[in-house]
């Protein structure tokens, strides 16, 4: 008898229906066509192990199995239960007559139980576009994918519950999930706060402005300056993450396998911290069976660089085209995938091998030269993408003993959720554009525009402080941003002023 069954395949970030079709016929062998991996063809013993401890004995026919469509590849166990439902409904063993409405995944083990799986989220999006009805999936991703309103999602923890369902013996309840209440009730609550930061106030406004536009930034500063610990606060003042930024970030975290069980939407934004022995697959995506990279996972959140230059060359210059692109494609012979990857930079770094170089107290011991080699680890083009560059000194002990609370960073929050406001009527009609680090040549030249006397100082600053000729755009992108923050509709004076202040890796005479 023949029955189809269906599933889904995860490429990239989004999931293709895959239809199980089962043969059962006399005979004794079993097969498995439509480019089934690895995982996938063991799932024979994994499935008659399964049946046998619920009751149920694996045909002694001769089972045939298509994966439709044959010319895309099937990874992972997650075919596991839907084989199995499929192979016993093929024997007649449970009804086939509700298999066309449902779209079911899980992984099986050995005693029945059914594990969790990747992707889930782009699977029910999948199975509401395509109009099933329900989705069954294991209890530990129910509301990864309840948050996808039209569909019903069934969360199930063994296969015999799946079984029963299909033969009208058991009902089982669909995952009702408050997607509001999911959604909003963790976005103002973060462990790291600002306020806990002592001192550096010229730092934390460097913050504030890179957050309001959304501008990469690179701290440089010795050991124990405070560099890390503001990094990581950076979440706690960005904008919350909008419904729809919320469902493509948690599609990526799915597709990679990063979602906690039992978890629905995340609600903050992204915060990834590579460590500096990363690959450069590790960190663009990439993989035999291509996978998310950490700029992926960090897509509409914080990816943090610490020890910059301690991080591979080949590292470092892959991320120059996603950096600028705000994606990242993937391509083997096969095919090509595409992640986003709209992310924030930070970064951070000492200023020389020893690490204090310009430190008020401690000498530096480098020996000559080591300085600019130790700059030169970073390249151009890839600080030409770094917006803000911010030195950072160590705080006095009249600072660090103060204890009196720093500002919150709920008051940062509201004044940078004021800006992007602001930024977004302004690029309404500019279609993927949504802050000011986003911003051409043409736009700059458009919503950037300084007055004569901002033209003037931005001239007197270039020649006399040796600034690159690359920080020209970079400078009005943050004065920009500064302006927006004083809610003043054009770019003023003292704007261009402070945004001078936050190039200090452009001018020629820093590290001499």
């Amino acid at each position: 008898m023949l029955v189809k069954v269906f599933g889904a395949a995860v490429s990239g970030i989004e999931a293709i229906v895959v239809t199980i079709e089962v043969n059962c016929s006399q005979g004794i062998r079993f097969f498995m066509v439509g480019l089934p991996d690895t995982a996938v063809k063991e799932s024979h013993e994994r499935i008659v192990s399964a049946l046998e401890h619920n009751g149920f004995r694996f045909p002694r026919k001769q089972i045939i199995i298509n994966l439709a469509p044959a010319g895309i590849k099937k990874e992972g166990s997650a075919y596991d239960l839907p084989l199995a439902i499929g192979i016993l409904a093929s024997s007649e063993a449970i009804a086939g007559n509700r298999l066309a409405q449902y779209m079911v995944m899980g992984e099986l083990s050995l005693d029945g139980s059914i594990l969790p799986i990747k992707g889930a989220l782009p699977i029910a999006i999948k199975a509401q576009e395509e109009g099933f009805r329900g989705l069954i999936l294991p209890k530990a991703n129910e509301k990864e994918a309840a948050v996808v309103e039209g569909l019903a999602v069934y969360g199930v923890e063994n296969i015999k519950e799946v079984i029963e369902f299909f033969n009208g013996e058991r009902e089982l309840k669909p995952t009702v999930l408050n997607i509001q209440e999911e959604f909003y009730h963790q976005q103002t609550t973060f462990e790291l706060d600002f306020e806990d930061v002592k001192g550096q106030e010229n730092v934390k406004r460097a913050f504030e402005v890179a957050a309001a536009g959304g501008h990469n930034l690179l701290m440089i500063g010795p050991p124990g300056a405070g560099k890390s610990m503001m990094a990581k606060r950076l979440p706690s003042i960005l904008p919350p993450l909008t419904l729809q930024e919320a469902l493509e970030t948690t599609k990526i975290h799915s597709v990679a396998g990063k979602m906690g069980n039992h978890t629905s939407l995340l609600s903050q934004r992204p915060f990834r911290a590579p460590h500096h022995t990363i690959s450069s697959a590790a960190l663009v995506g990439g993989g035999s069976y291509p996978q998310p990279g950490e700029i992926s996972l960090a897509h509409n959140g914080v990816l943090f660089l610490d020890e910059l230059p301690e991080f591979s060359r080949q590292v470092l210059e892959v991320m120059r085209q996603p950096l600028e692109d705000r994606k990242i494609t993937i391509s083997r012979a096969r095919s090509a995938i595409e992640y986003p990857a709209s992310l924030m930079l930070v970064a951070s770094m000492n200023p020389c091998p020893c690490g204090y170089y310009n430190h008020p107290d401690k000498a530096c011991v480098c020996p000559p030269g080591a300085i600019h080699k130790y700059l030169n680890r970073i390249s151009g083009p890839l600080l030409d993408r770094i917006d803000i560059q911010i030195e950072i000194v160590p705080v006095p002990f009249e600072k660090i003993s103060d204890s009196r609370p720093s500002e919150p960073s709920s008051q940062i929050r509201e004044r940078v959720i004021r800006a992007r406001e602001i930024q977004s009527q302004r690029f309404k009609g500019e279609p993927g554009i949504y802050c000011n680090a986003q911003m051409n040549t043409k736009q700059l030249t458009r919503y950037a525009e300084p007055d004569a006397e901002g033209k003037q100082r931005l001239k007197v600053a270039m020649n006399r402080l040796s600034l690159s000729a690359r920080a020209y755009d970079r400078i009005l992108k943050v004065a920009r941003t500064i302006a927006d923050l004083d809610n003043s509709p054009s770019v003023k004076v003292q704007h261009i002023s402070e945004a001078i202040t936050y190039r200090n890796l452009d001018r020629e005479n820093w590290a001499q």
